[in-house]
């Protein structure tokens, strides 16, 4: 079961593998975005000017438990997912707030390792935020 996440977990991120489209950057800086709790910003740090904003699912879809695999928990130095804290990557679709869960991001918050997952469950890639989640 997801946690909810401490009120910031702001810092530098080692991806174990490029994210999907930003090879070949690993580094990325998260960011808790002020005056919007669960809201995060991850930026590059090479320059490349790139940025996601994340979500803190337990906050704006808390019916959201993916299964994350024994062998990814063991890539991030963690043996369960109660080690991992997990983001939803947010995005604006037609003027909607939507989320992607069927590719999380999972971070093991001692050693700062991260990767994106593709998961292997039923999870739509634009879930739209409804303001009861909201």
């Amino acid at each position: 079961m997801i946690t909810a996440l401490p009120a910031a977990r702001d810092g530098r991120l080692t991806f174990t593998t490029p994210p999907p489209g930003f090879a070949p950057l690993t580094e990325f800086d998260l960011a808790s975005v002020d005056g919007a709790p669960g809201l995060y910003t991850l930026r590059d740090t090479a320059g490349a000017d790139l940025r996601l904003f994340l979500l803190d699912p337990t906050q704006y879809v808390p019916d959201y438990l993916p299964g994350i695999a024994d062998a990814d928990l063991a890539a991030l130095g963690a043996s369960s997912t109660g080690e991992v804290d997990v983001y939803v990557v947010a995005d604006i679709a037609d003027g909607t707030p939507v989320v992607n869960l069927l590719a999380p991001i999972v971070v093991n918050p001692v050693s700062h390792a991260a990767t994106q997952l593709i998961l292997d469950e039923d999870w739509p890639l634009q879930a739209e935020l409804t303001s009861e989640a909201a």
